[in-house]
C-alpha cells in the first residue's frame, strides 16, 4: 500500500524542493525497512522524521543523498526528486554535495585543523580554490555557524581539540561549506549538553533561511520547537506527515496520538 501524503493544498511540483516516490529500502531481501514513503517537502522549511526506534527514520534519511549505496546488500526503490531531478540518475558525489549530511555525533576529521575540516568536501573532490576563496570561505562557513569568533586565532589546531558542541557546528560548517540545497541532520543533538542542544537548535532555525533541513529526532519536544512539518514513522511505513503544530494538537491517526502522547507500545 503507497503511503502518499500531502500537506499543501493546490501545489505546483515545482514548489518542492524534495519529493519522495514510493521510497523503499531493504537490508535483507523481501523485507522491507523503509516501505513505499511519498512525501513532498518545501524549501526553507524544517521537517522532523519522528518515529519509536528501528522505525526507518535513519533509513529513510540516508536514502536521500544515496549512503547506502556504499553497502552492496542494501537496495532501495522508488524515486527521489531533487529540484525536480531524479537523484539516482545523478552523480554520487554530486548529491552527497548537494544533500550534506550531519549525523549524530560531532566527526571532525581528527587528522585535519579546522580550517581543512571545512575545506575538505574540496579536497576531498579535488576542486582546485585560490588560497583567498579558500580563506574567504574557511571564515563564512563558520561565521554562518556561529563559531569564527571563537576560533579564528586556532584555525590550524585539530578539530578535536573542540568541545562536542563545537565540533557539531564544525560538522555544520563543513556541511554548508560545499553550499548545498538540503541539509540531513541525524540526530544531531543526541550526543550533547543541554547548552550545546539549544545552541545547535538555534542554529538550524537561523540556518532555515538559507537552507531545506530534514532532521530526524528523538525528542518531540525539539521537533515541536523547530519543525514547521513532522512526519510519523511506524514499522517502516509513513503513517502522518502533516503541519507540526496540527499533527502535536489534533493528529489524524490513533497511533500518533498514542506515540506523541507516550500511550505508544
Amino acid at each position: 500500500m503507497e503511503n502518499t501524503i500531502d500537506i499543501i493544498e493546490n501545489p505546483s511540483s515545482q514548489d518542492y524542493i524534495l519529493q519522495l516516490k514510493d521510497v523503499s529500502v531493504s537490508y535483507t531481501p523481501g523485507k522491507n525497512a523503509v516501505n513505499e514513503v511519498s512525501a513532498d517537502i518545501l524549501p526553507n522549511t524544517v521537517t522532523a522524521i519522528m518515529g519509536p526506534s528501528g522505525c526507518g527514520k535513519s533509513t529513510l534519511l540516508r536514502a536521500i543523498n544515496r549512503l547506502h549505496e556504499l553497502y552492496p546488500s542494501i537496495t532501495t526503490t522508488g524515486e527521489i526528486l531533487l529540484k525536480g531531478q531524479n537523484i539516482f540518475e545523478m552523480n554520487p558525489m554530486k548529491v552527497r554535495r548537494l544533500a550534506g549530511m550531519v549525523f549524530q555525533r560531532p566527526n571532525p576529521f581528527p587528522t585535519m585543523s579546522i580550517g581543512e575540516n571545512v575545506l575538505s568536501g574540496y579536497m576531498l573532490n579535488n576542486i582546485k580554490l585560490s588560497k583567498s576563496e579558500k580563506e574567504e570561505l574557511v571564515e563564512s562557513s563558520l561565521q554562518r555557524v556561529g563559531l569564527w569568533s571563537e576560533v579564528k586565532d586556532a584555525i590550524g589546531k585539530k578539530g578535536t581539540f573542540l568541545s562536542g558542541g563545537q565540533q557539531q557546528r564544525l560538522c555544520i560548517a563543513r556541511t554548508i561549506a560545499l553550499r548545498p540545497e538540503l541539509l540531513l541532520m541525524d540526530e544531531p543533538t543526541s550526543a550533547l549538553d543541554p547548552i550545546s542542544t539549544n545552541r545547535i537548535e538555534e542554529l538550524i532555525l537561523e540556518l532555515k533561511e538559507q537552507y531545506t533541513i530534514v532532521i530526524v529526532t528523538h525528542n518531540m519536544s525539539q521537533a515541536a520547537r523547530l519543525s514547521d512539518n513532522s512526519m510519523f514513522m511506524y514499522l517502516g511505513e509513513l503513517i502522518e506527515y502533516d503541519n507540526t503544530k496540527q499533527m502535536f494538537t489534533k493528529p489524524k491517526d490513533k497511533r500518533t496520538e498514542d506515540y506523541l502522547t507516550g500511550q505508544f507500545g
